[in-house]
């Protein structure tokens, strides 16, 4: 209880939330509207308060209250607006009501004065004709923050196996956090470069029958040394981890190792595609082993028509990939635990940043707060 706290807005299934846990600090609440990604995040971070609500009905006030959290105590307001408004693989409507969620997000910041912010969304928000929207959103900033240029994030610089590639608006009260500049959350040349076979290793081939839950979990080999093997085997932060599934991730049972069913010939079609190339069909490129992961994208909510997105091609099998093959290729731990459903679970992890992203990023403010 000791560790500063963060409330994660719109936080989809956790890779915020995850990254700020385990760059040390404690994840007090989470909102989110989508009842099946609230159920998920609450599975997984079983210590916080978990608000099923819309962030434009709530107030700072009822926010700190519910989340246990007294005024002027809030390390941190973090969060992933809605983005379709703004996404350049969309309709790109400026009129999209989904983007005032990104002013929503600041109206909290000057209700709940926490000493820093971090707001992710994807890199067609800075397009000329959404600064309107981004002018709107920071006028309602108290002057004490100040507030960074946006930056622009590409996972795989940080260490995840992904190109993802989103932009991230911080703010900080000199008065309670030191200096930062853009130029304190730029990537270590030094990270580790995870490569799609890396990410990939010691994970069974996915049997295209594996339909049901029961039949997703299965045993995996150990991953080997380094820093992305470390996290996707371990590093759980205190009060996170749904206690039965980090007990099977031990045992090195894991789970989301659903099946699709393709038909002979999509299966032709996919073992003759060379590593990077398209299926001129499925619209989707084979994964190559030995570069990056493109942006895994989430499909569509209900109201939206419920498609699911389309998913690479697996490296070496003619198939598409299971949603822990995604896991990894979005840097989630193997004991994190996604919806039981392929849909859920592709959109939970296509909509969720990286945790590894998220890791490096808060552990430069957390290393600048002066909270204790």
């Amino acid at each position: 209880m000791n560790r500063p706290t963060v409330i994660d807005l719109f936080s989809g299934v956790g890779g915020l939330s995850l990254g700020a846990a385990r760059a040390g600090f404690r994840v007090a609440g989470s909102v989110e509207l989508d009842p099946i990604a609230s159920a998920s995040h609450a599975f997984n971070f079983p210590s916080s308060t978990h608000l099923r609500e819309d962030v434009g009905a709530l107030t700072g006030a009822r926010l700190l209250e519910t989340c246990g959290v007294a005024p002027e105590q809030l390390a941190g307001l973090i969060g992933g607006p809605p983005c379709q408004g703004f996404s350049l693989i969309g309709k790109r409507d400026k009129d999209d009501p989904r983007n005032l969620l990104f002013g929503q997000f600041f109206r909290l910041v000057a209700e709940t004065r926490p000493a820093f912010f971090v707001a992710e969304n994807v890199l067609g928000i800075l397009r000329e004709g959404n600064s309107p929207v981004i002018e709107a959103a920071l006028s309602r900033l108290p002057p004490v923050y100040r507030v960074l240029a946006p930056i622009r994030v590409r996972a795989s610089d940080y260490g995840a196996p992904t190109t993802r590639t989103r932009v991230f608006f911080v703010g900080f009260d000199p008065s309670r956090v030191a200096a930062l500049s853009v130029d304190s959350f730029m990537p270590n040349p030094e990270t580790e470069q995870v490569k799609v076979k890396q990410a990939l290793c010691g994970l069974p081939d996915v049997d295209a029958n594996w339909q049901q839950e029961k039949q997703s979990w299965r045993t995996v080999k150990e991953l080997g040394g380094g820093d992305f093997a470390e996290r996707v085997e371990g590093h759980v932060p205190e009060g996170v981890g749904n206690p039965e599934a980090l007990h099977l991730a031990r045992k090195r049972k894991v789970s989301g190792f659903l099946g699709t069913r393709h038909s002979g010939e999509t299966v032709a079609r996919f073992d003759a595609l060379a590593p990077g190339e398209v299926d001129l069909v499925y619209r989707s490129p084979r994964l190559d082993p030995e570069g990056f992961c493109p942006t895994l994208r989430a499909g569509t909510n209900s109201d939206k028509g419920s498609f699911q997105a389309v998913r690479p091609i697996h490296p070496k099998k003619p198939r598409v990939i299971s949603p822990r093959e995604a896991a990894r290729l979005q840097g989630f731990p193997d004991w994190f635990v996604f919806h039981p459903t392929k849909w859920h679970a592709f959109r939970q992890i296509g909509n969720s940043v990286s945790p590894i992203v998220a890791e490096k990023l808060l552990l430069s403010i957390r290393s600048a707060i002066s909270l204790p």
